[in-house]
């Protein structure tokens, strides 16, 4: 029996000196990198002291506790903290060594890292600057492991405004950046001195720009996927140019070539020439982001009490005990944010952003892989043409409103009358086939239009500053509106204008008696708050239906995966449809949402204001 217990504490004494070797090797490269903190108000002993005197936080808007005290741990698994610590939590002033090698010296809040701090990898890439929940976020600097570097703006832990950064092969490129990607306008410019200043979209050259080579040719024009597509001019450093319309494809390519006087080249100009140089200019990917802070947990001790109920599989699969609460996502999802569900729901968002097939990721993330840009879906609608059973009516309604837009009235002021929005102020007017003093002829059949309200909408249009020609292009124009089918029990008929901005919905008699009652509130509220979330509406009118104009919300630069029709109630809220038949066209209701939305703290405050 001696001998089994002296066996025992032999193997307990290894392993606890294992542990304090390596506690201590963690603690001495974390001195040797980040140097020692000061705290101001803590003193720095074997024992922990209480902090006197609160220090304010400007960044959080918060006070550390008085309660808050030095500390020095030696975590279970090896890791180490060093710094102010208060009800379980870093807080204030600290650094925290984890065992793969990262580290972080800075400020905390709440277990968080929150304000100015500087994070290491074991690649030896750095980031310097602000952080919030765990993310970088707000003007910081990365330097990648291979000498990229990054300065500029950061959400949630990429790139997202305006920014500079200096690639490793001396190219760099300064401008606006969008999700992690340049987008938007910028100059970036290749260690051969040849440089482009122009529009960007989803990293690539897209839009507006003008290309510069050293030798002093350059292109002009419009972009699409970083060739030249539509419109341009080519200009040669010896004076001659080209101009036409671009692309790729030789039966598209049309254009003309003008020599210069100086110019020795007497034949016709290839618009090849151009694509062929551009082949050469290749744009930096970047280094990417190694492993992203805010998926970096605290390996925190509880009481023996919390203990059993805290133990759960760590990021990389280990068994350990691990605090959840206080770190990585913004866990809105629930207050019981230790929950292992809560953890995989996590875990599943983050795959679907990062375009990573959950059931291969395992629990070791991986931020290095691109983001996914999702295919264009279907259209919504069946197009009106020739023969469709609302062709005549669809040309009613645009003639209709080409004729109310366009009619001449004197300048409006938002300002207006209680008599303005009176219901009987209404316009009729009357189309005949031949045409009218007022009225073009046109090849539809007789019919009557109804203007409500003419002032009012056209103040509100005033007020969204919509331009009217524009107005008029997208629903008068040349493309037809396609029709959706009702989503929802109204029987309404909703059509979409081709560029996705305007929807037009018919209205029942009785909807249009209460939406005139309701008129005048709505006015005021949206001039009161012109960021207002509430629907925007432009126009209504009557042409054997009735119909209202309004904005359509669900019109976006960005591919909609799912659509929802979410009225905040249960009952019948599910759409009875076999996932077979289920595709991004396709309108759900409450109970089909089985996912969570996240927001930073400080967007969803706003939003909610």
């Amino acid at each position: 029996m001696m001998n089994m217990l002296s066996k025992e504490n032999s193997t307990v004494s290894r392993a606890w000196e294992a542990t304090l070797r390596k506690t201590h090797a963690a603690k001495k490269r974390a001195n040797s990198i980040f140097g020692t903190i000061a705290l101001a108000n803590a003193t720095a002993t074997n024992t922990t002291t209480t902090t006197t005197n609160a220090v304010e936080d400007n960044d959080k808007n918060c006070t550390i506790s008085e309660a808050a005290y030095f500390t020095e741990k030696i975590l279970p698994n090896g890791e180490y903290y060093k710094g102010q610590w208060c009800d379980n939590f870093p807080e204030g002033q600290g650094k925290y060594y984890w065992i793969d090698g990262c580290m972080y010296v800075g400020e905390w809040h709440k277990g968080k890292t929150m304000g100015r701090g500087r994070f290491r990898w074991p690649s030896g890439a750095t980031y310097e600057g602000e952080f919030k929940s765990g993310y970088m976020d707000g003007t910081g600097t990365y330097v990648g492991s291979n000498g990229d570097t990054y300065k500029g703006q950061w959400v949630m832990n990429l790139k997202h405004g305006n920014g500079i950064e200096y690639y490793a092969n001396g190219d760099w490129y300064e401008g606006e950046w969008r999700r992690g990607l340049r987008y938007g306008i910028g100059k970036y410019q290749w260690h051969n001195k040849n440089h482009y200043d122009g529009e960007w979209k989803n990293g690539v050259i897209h839009g507006n720009g003008c290309f510069v080579w050293i030798n002093g040719d350059q292109y002009d024009g419009c972009w699409e996927d970083g060739m030249p597509k539509g419109n341009g001019t080519y200009q040669l450093s010896d004076g001659s140019f080209y101009v036409g319309y671009w692309s790729k494809e030789e039966n598209e390519q049309n254009g003309t070539y003008h020599p210069s006087e100086s110019s020795s080249n007497d034949v016709e100009w290839d618009p090849k020439i151009v694509y062929n140089q551009l082949a050469d200019c290749k744009i930096s990917p970047g280094e990417k982001v190694p492993i992203l802070p805010s998926r970096k947990r605290l390996a925190i001790s509880y009481s023996s009490n919390n203990a059993e109920k805290s133990k759960r599989p760590s990021i990389d699969g280990r068994g350990s005990l691990v605090l959840e609460r206080p770190f990585d996502k913004m866990n809105l999802w629930g207050e019981n944010d230790n929950d292992f569900n809560s953890f995989e729901m996590s875990r599943h968002l983050d795959c679907e952003f990062y375009g990573v097939n959950p059931a291969e990721s395992n629990y070791r993330f991986n931020p290095v892989l691109p983001l996914k840009v999702p295919k264009p879906g279907n259209r919504q609608g069946e197009t009106i043409s020739v023969g469709h059973k609302n062709y005549e009516l669809m040309l009613n309604l645009q003639l209709g409103i080409r004729h109310s837009v366009g009619r001449p009235a004197p300048p409006t002021s938002l300002d207006l009358k209680a008599s303005a929005f009176d219901p009987k102020k209404k316009i009729w007017t009357r189309f005949p086939p031949e045409g009218s003093k007022y009225t073009p002829p046109h090849q539809s059949c007789e019919f009557k239009w109804k203007d409500y309200t003419p002032v009012v909408f056209r103040s509100l249009r005033k007020l969204f500053k919509v331009d009217p020609a524009d107005y008029m292009l997208s629903i008068c124009g040349n493309d037809a509106l396609r029709e959706l089918s009702s989503p929802g029990k109204s029987g309404s008929f909703f059509y979409l204008t081709d560029d996705d901005i305007y929807m037009i919905k018919t209205m029942k008699k009785a909807e249009v008696k209460v939406f005139l009652k309701m008129l005048a509130a709505y006015y005021n509220h949206v001039r009161s708050f012109e960021n207002s979330l509430v629907i925007k509406y432009y126009g209504l009118h009557c042409v054997k239906v009735r119909f209202v104009i309004m904005g359509n919300l669900l019109g976006s630069e960005y591919t909609i995966h799912t659509r929802f029709d979410l009225k905040g109630s249960s009952l019948g809220r599910v759409t009875n449809k076999p996932e077979s038949e289920i595709n991004n066209t396709t309108i759900l209701k409450d109970l089909d949402l089985n996912f969570i939305f996240k927001l930073q703290k400080a967007w969803f405050h706003k939003f909610c204001w």
